[in-house]
């Protein structure tokens, strides 16, 4: 299954640099508002030790992590929905997008011009978040007029799931987790309402303050509480040096900073963890592929990500763990030693599993 997000946030909170050190691409990146233009695209392999590890037992001729697509739009500002800034202009580019990653500035700093004056993660986060439902107000009353008076069974449905959905925007309720019916989500799908989806908050914050946490950032985990969203931390700068960086370099530096790891590789998991997504493996001679399915899928749907055709035609699974592998080093081993599962269609996959499908063409 294809996974995306769309970065959201003011213009000069970090948005560009983030995603550069992201996709390691090319976006344009400046102290002056609606530096970027056009929006950018990138595609970003999700960080997963496992890869490795079971490449040591199987070799292969190369390894495919899962991805992530990555969409930069320009900085919104207050007045976006009705056509302030520049943002506006490719709110539909992130229209369709699974995620919002929501970068919010958390430090001060008098060289970085900021376009309301002073740090005030909250302020930001309503601004940009009320520019959204905004716009989604826009469009649900585009809609309700076009449908309202259509007389069909499937247009009544939506009328009543958008009057609904316009009552809890002006309540000011995000709709991702606002109260509907399945058949009124089902109804509002279609419209790919930027305020149905859910949010991730990555608070920017300066190189020096990576292991504490300052008054914005505690402010913002705050609000991330209530509205069921997650935080993850990222110094932008550091961020950045390291994407210019060789893996050994980069490992050097990480340490000097007390760092594990780059925060870009804990904003993919959390993403993965915001959506309820989860990896399996294959793993062969030519190639070992990590691949995305949501929590709780069985194993037919899992097979399907790879083909269609497999999910049709789904016989069984041949499942083993990296533990199994770790413990009798090869899979022919582990079929020499009974390890090797057979699961049928309704066997629930696990997050790490090592698969096999047998299909009838």
């Amino acid at each position: 299954m294809g996974l995306s997000a769309g970065i959201v946030g003011l213009p000069n909170v970090g948005k560009s640099t983030i995603f550069n050190a992201l996709t390691s691409g090319k976006a344009q990146s400046a102290n002056y508002p609606f530096c970027t233009i056009d929006p950018n695209v990138g595609v970003v392999p999700v960080p997963d030790p496992r890869l490795q590890q079971i490449q040591s037992f199987i070799p292969t001729e190369k390894v495919i992590p899962a991805s992530l697509e990555i969409v930069d739009i320009a900085g919104l500002v207050r007045g976006a929905s009705k056509g302030e800034g520049l943002g506006n202009q490719f709110l539909a580019n992130i229209r369709q997008v699974d995620a919002i990653l929501h970068v919010v500035r958390c430090f001060a700093d008098d060289d970085v011009v900021h376009v309301d004056g002073g740090v005030d993660a909250l302020r930001d986060v309503e601004t940009i978040e009320t520019e959204l439902m905004l716009a989604d107000m826009d469009s649900l009353d585009k809609r309700l007029k076009r449908i309202a008076k259509m007389p069909d069974k499937e247009s009544k449905t939506q009328a009543a799931a958008i009057r609904s959905a316009l009552d809890k925007l002006n309540e000011g309720e995000w709709l991702a987790h606002a109260d509907f019916s399945d058949q009124e989500r089902e109804a509002l799908k279609p419209m790919f309402l930027l305020s149905m989806k859910k949010v991730l908050y990555i608070a920017n914050v300066h190189e020096d303050e990576l292991g504490e946490e300052n008054d914005q950032v505690t402010a913002l985990r705050a609000h991330a509480a209530k509205a069921q969203a997650g935080v993850v931390l990222i110094s932008g700068k550091i961020e950045s040096e390291l994407s210019d960086m060789e893996p050994e370099e980069a490992i050097e530096f990480l340490a000097e900073l007390g760092l594990e790891e780059p925060g870009l590789h804990a904003l993919t998991r959390e993403t993965y963890r915001l959506l309820g997504l989860q990896s399996y493996f294959t793993a062969g001679k030519k190639e070992i592929r990590a691949w995305t399915i949501r929590n709780g899928a069985k194993a037919p749907e899992a097979a399907g990500v790879i083909h269609t055709d497999f999910e049709r035609g789904f016989i069984r699974a041949e499942v083993f763990t990296i533990e199994d592998l770790v413990k009798h080093t090869s899979e022919a081993e582990i079929r020499n030693s009974g390890a090797m599962r057979q699961e049928g269609k309704e066997y629930v996959v696990a997050d790490g599993d090592i698969m096999h499908f047998k299909f009838n063409v």
